[in-house]
């Protein structure tokens, strides 16, 4: 019999039969107010108090399994500390710099923006029946669970131009495939993850690599970005493990429950809280046909490309990697993302599969669709906001500095770990990449080249590794809304994986810091993820069989 319907125990954690909760936020409270004693707004700024209220937010995500509550109270934390204490000063920094600043920010309007239109342009396809089609036609090409991860893989390699776009596309198209053949949302939310990031942190065409690129200063940054890529461990490590983990049919931590839940009860989400399931919930017509939702994705991807060459002057004579280096992602994005809903409107209309009053109620159902999504990046831009006005950028680019001048060797390896702890604390791998870059950039300019290029690799690798980790990064949220999962849950199953890659790839920093040749460490740190491959798959074996 199934237990879908049976109080899994994440719904018991999160409804508050476990006192564990309860005891996390006493203990945060106290924490709170011993610190009320022991500081002051000058004594926190700049010094290991600015990581705080991160930590917070994402000790109590974990703890609690409730992210909107958890984040709320990490940014009330860093308010307070930033205040010292002041009612007045706490609410005004809380509403006037966090929230009323990040919902003011051009870049971050542009985001939501784009987040919206593509949720109607997903409730479009849902409504005209194409991504029922599409899962028809695909189910009939794909015959087994392994088939539907690698194609999710393969079509996540193939959209590397911006992560963003990456999530929610690769979400709408392989859900309906992936739910077929009853994997769990919360290993679709994996696999998207997975495939967002760490591709476009190796293609040098992507908005990453414009970003990365703008980062240096007295080098060609597109140059460095490319002969980074090799390097680029954590990036190329987790994509062979991806691999490694379908082929080899290889779970393990909280994925082993979520995985065999979706197979044997043909639950796909295992915890009780499914915020995107009554969004998906629409008026299918049975007439779509896969063109349907093969239109849409493709005027996505033109137009998003488009849209992002104009905004970095293509069409004013800039070449065509120059103008993706000094693109506006946020605003690309929107301008391709809006003609390619106007065109697959006209398409619709010209078909004849869905009228224009139901076209019109897919405007707020997309809307909604987002909702979840947009309220967690809100919380998670405000928390960065507190962060940042506590000093942390400068309190990490204070220990970075410090590190390089006494341990050359094992410099990859310790900006690999500064990286992966402000990239989780912080959410952002942008701003990892900001505060990092032109620390290491100038550390060994003219003097070392080779180790530049490897330490650069070792903070993009590091951000990307914390970004995954993080519950508060925006990628992890929109992977999150993209195979519509739990986000708590998306973040539970996946930190062991990436703690895997880490792990490995750290330790392959530290032969990069030694040897200095990128073959001889590459191989190496291929090895021992192969071994650790190897060994999780006899394990699994085991519990399997057990």
């Amino acid at each position: 019999m199934s237990k879908k319907n049976e109080t899994s125990p994440v719904e018991q954690f999160t409804v508050g039969k476990n006192p564990i909760s309860t005891i996390a936020v006493i203990v945060v409270i106290a924490f709170m107010v011993i610190a009320a004693f022991v500081t002051s707004a000058d004594t926190v700024q700049q010094t290991f108090w600015s990581l705080i209220p991160p930590i917070i937010a994402i000790a109590l995500a974990l703890i609690t399994k409730e992210v909107y509550s958890s984040l709320f109270i990490g940014i009330l934390s860093g308010a307070l500390l930033f205040s010292g204490y002041s009612f007045e000063g706490t609410l005004s920094h809380m509403f006037n710099d966090g929230f009323i600043s990040v919902l003011s920010d051009s870049y971050n309007v542009g985001i939501l923006i784009f987040l919206v239109i593509l949720g109607i342009v997903v409730q479009l396809m849902n409504r005209t029946g194409g991504s029922a089609a599409f899962g028809d036609w695909a189910s009939r090409r794909i015959k087994t669970r392994e088939g539907a991860q690698l194609a999710t893989i393969g079509l996540g390699c193939l959209i590397f131009i911006d992560d963003y776009f990456n999530c929610l596309t690769v979400g709408s198209v392989m859900r309906p495939v992936t739910d077929k053949h009853k994997i769990s949302r919360a290993k679709l939310a994996y696999l998207i993850d997975a495939t967002a990031a760490p591709v476009c942190i190796i293609a040098p065409i992507s908005s990453w690599a414009a970003a990365v690129s703008g980062f240096v200063d007295g080098e060609n940054g597109l140059s460095l970005f490319v002969k980074a890529i090799p390097y680029n461990y954590y990036a190329l490590f987790t994509i062979v493990m991806m691999v490694c983990l379908v082929l080899l049919k290889i779970e393990y931590g909280p994925m082993a429950k979520h995985e065999y839940n979706a197979i044997h009860n043909g639950d796909l989400f295992t915890s009780g809280d499914r915020p995107y399931d009554n969004a998906a919930e629409v008026a299918i017509n049975k007439n779509g046909k896969v063109i349907d939702m093969l239109f849409p994705i493709i005027s996505l991807v033109i137009g998003c490309v488009i849209g992002m060459i104009y905004t970095g002057g293509f069409f004013d004579g800039e070449t065509f990697v120059n103008s993706f280096a000094n693109s506006d992602a946020s605003v690309g994005l929107v301008l391709g993302s809006f003609c390619a809903l106007i065109l697959t409107i006209c398409f619709y209309m010209i078909r004849r599969v869905i009228s224009f009053k139901d076209i019109m109620d897919c405007v707020p159902d997309g809307f909604k669709q987002m909702v979840p999504a947009i309220l967690i990046l809100t919380f998670a831009w405000t928390l960065k906001a507190m962060t940042d006005s506590l000093g942390a950028k400068e309190y990490v680019a204070g220990i970075v500095q410090n590190s390089a001048t006494g341990f050359v060797s094992l410099l990859p390896f310790i900006v690999f770990v500064i990286a992966v702890g402000l990239s989780f604390a912080t959410g952002t791998s942008w701003g990892t990449f900001g505060i990092l870059i032109p620390i290491v950039v100038s550390c060994f300019q003219g003097t070392d080249y080779t180790m530049m290029i490897i330490a650069m690799s070792a903070c993009m690798a590091g951000a990307v590794c914390g970004d995954h980790c993080s519950p508060i990064s925006d990628t992890t949220i929109m992977s999150s809304a993209g195979a519509q999962s739990n986000h708590l849950n998306h973040v539970s199953t996946q930190i062991p994986y990436a703690m895997t890659c880490a792990v490995i790839s750290a330790i392959t920093y530290i032969i990069a810091g030694f040897v200095k040749n990128v073959w001889i460490s590459l191989i190496l740190g291929l090895v021992i993820l192969f071994a650790a491959m190897f060994f999780l798959s006899k394990r699994s074996a085991k519990a399997g069989k057990a």
